[in-house]
């Protein structure tokens, strides 16, 4: 089981700078573009003829796709000569993204398109898009069963943008049986960083002539966990409150809790106690599994896939503080539901909407939980017959959901919204790989790259200015 592939390169960065400055072509721009569009009631379906048309982009395939195809085939029967929907992939996360940049520029935008996290403020200020808000107000939708860490996230200005779907979040995980062998409590994993080097020293193993077969921890250089490392630390990822207050202008991951983590990541590889691995995940994922490295850092999404392929059994902690006593908190990942109201009817906005609502139920979203893996955005799903089935056979499962629970909901765990969050997760990423393979100090290489996003961000927020 695996969920879609993640932006990992540039291609995707250079793509969201080229949104923002396509955008004046494209739409009236500016903050909160699309607040003239609102959400239809449901009169509008009374009487039809001929079932409403909503196609709907998506970035799922192999197994996420199959359970995706049941769940529309599910609606379009109870919907027959009502609504019907025809799902489409579109390709990763950013292909889909220019995909949908390419229709809006031609005017025939998909009724329904899935984007991802990075996305946010770019679909905001494409205004193409009928905020979610509309439909919850219109509708007197009740959101209270809905994760509120994700709510948290696709709320901006006051007002829920998109709908969450297909989220994750990071954890720790561990390889319990070396955990046992080393004495180590599997039970108790690490919580902060200087915990897991202390773990890491004893789950270390050498042959006889000294040359590590075991290192202790070992995960990519991935810039999601710069924000959520900067989440568990209660600090802004970039500036006017994570640009929830007024539009970013300037990252901050150069703050002392990062360089904090860099040096401490650097310690420990000039050390021996984790291995060196670089920014691909694949390389970590390979590394966890193969035993080489007794704990990791990923996203929820990949604890099947661990589970498959390691033959040892796999534990699973909240992802680690910086420093113990830090407030803690959880960044997600993924992507949420936009339903696009320019050039479309108000029979196609509210069939949409009314496929959403169906997405956001505990039944749907116990199979969507308990088939993918990923987080059940209705609290409700896990209480259902799939998702228990799942949480007794996979008890790590649950440790997701806890850590969201017990994440404090604030403008820092809310996640950055900014045009280019995709350059800088990929800027952050290089000016952490330069500070662990170069003599240049992590304070330095961590502000450097800082400093390269100044102009990205000053071109995407010109290019979006009334």
């Amino acid at each position: 089981m695996t969920l879609s592939p993640r932006p990992r390169t540039l291609r995707a960065a250079a793509l969201i700078t080229g949104l923002g400055l396509a955008l004046s072509a494209c739409s009236g721009g500016g903050d909160g573009g699309d607040s003239t569009l609102t959400a239809p009631g449901p009169e509008v379906l009374e009487g039809l003829d001929e079932a409403v048309q909503v196609e709907f982009w998506h970035s799922m395939d192999a197994t996420n796709g199959q359970v995706l195809d049941g769940l529309i085939e599910d609606f379009n029967a109870q919907n027959e000569g009502r609504i019907e929907v025809t799902g489409s992939f579109q390709g990763d996360y950013d292909t889909a993204l220019a995909n949908h940049r390419a229709a809006i520029q031609q005017g025939d935008t998909a009724e329904l398109i899935m984007i991802f996290d990075l996305g946010t403020q770019f679909m905001i200020d494409s205004g193409q898009t009928v905020p979610a808000q509309s439909f919850v107000d219109a509708d007197g939708y009740d959101t209270g069963s809905i994760e509120g860490a994700l709510l948290n996230y696709f709320t901006v200005d006051g007002e829920l943008r998109s709908f969450p779907f297909n989220n994750s979040t990071p954890l720790m995980y561990i390889n319990r049986d070396a955990f046992e062998e080393a004495g180590l409590d599997p039970d108790s994993p690490p919580t902060d960083l200087a915990e897991i080097r202390e773990a890491a020293e004893e789950l270390t193993v050498r042959d006889d002539d000294g040359t590590v077969v075991q290192y202790g921890f070992g995960a990519a250089t991935y810039g999601w966990f710069v924000e959520q490392f900067m989440a568990r630390a209660g600090v802004p990822y970039c500036d006017n409150a994570n640009g929830r207050s007024g539009r970013a202008t300037e990252v901050l991951f150069d703050d002392p809790k990062v360089v904090e983590t860099v040096e401490w990541w650097e310690e420990m590889i000039d050390d021996e106690l984790a291995v060196q691995i670089g920014r691909n995940t694949d390389d970590a994922q390979a590394a966890f599994t193969s035993g080489r490295a007794a704990m990791t850092l990923e996203s929820t999404g990949s604890l099947g896939g661990f589970i498959e392929r390691s033959d040892f059994e796999v534990g699973a902690g909240y992802f680690p503080l910086v420093g113990e006593g830090d407030p803690g908190g959880s960044i997600i990942g993924g992507a949420s539901l936009w339903i696009n109201g320019e050039g479309h009817s108000e029979q196609e906005v509210r069939a949409s909407w009314e496929f959403v609502q169906y997405l956001l139920t505990p039944e749907s979203q116990s199979i969507w939980h308990a088939g993918t893996g990923y987080l059940s955005v209705n609290t409700e799903g896990y209480d259902g017959p799939e998702a228990q089935e799942r949480a007794e056979e996979f008890p790590q499962f649950s440790v997701a959901a806890a850590q969201l629970a017990d994440s404090e909901i604030n403008e820092n765990t809310a996640g950055c919204m900014m045009g280019v969050m995709s350059e800088a997760r990929a800027t952050a990423e290089e000016g952490w790989e330069t500070a662990l393979t170069s003599d240049t100090p992590a304070a330095d290489a961590m502000s450097d790259a800082a400093d390269r996003l100044d102009t990205p961000i000053e071109e995407y927020n010109a290019s979006v200015e009334e």
